[in-house]
């Protein structure tokens, strides 16, 4: 399966690091923005509303191809989809689905995002 390319979307992935504040403090931060592009789609079907109910509302999907993402080690990393690779991640990955040509990526909305 190939991405169409007209559908791609630049998302930025933010990983939790740590970082000094303005006082010298490390405390739990945000890393540079790693830009990757992917399909995304509202998160829907029967299956997913069993799962998680309610909260549907406030997840999307993406369809994904490349390194950048990976099960098992990609889940909890943050995602700028619409604001700018400078602020907070406003959602945040929950499930990748490797297939032979493409990742499911899952994404839930963060509920400290500003």
């Amino acid at each position: 399966m190939r991405l169409t390319a007209k559908n791609l979307k630049t998302v930025y992935l933010k990983r939790y690091t740590a970082v000094k504040d303005k006082y010298g403090y490390i405390t739990k931060g945000w890393s540079a923005a790693e830009p990757v592009k992917m399909t995304i789609e509202p998160a829907g079907g029967a299956v997913n509303a069993q799962i998680y109910g309610e909260s549907l509302n406030y997840m999307l999907v993406g369809k994904y191809q490349g390194q950048a993402i990976k099960a098992a080690q990609s889940e909890n990393i943050g995602a700028c989809v619409y604001v700018g690779k400078d602020s907070e991640p406003d959602y945040e990955i929950t499930a990748v689905q490797e297939y032979s040509t493409h990742k499911n990526i899952t994404l839930k909305k963060r509920s400290d995002a500003k």
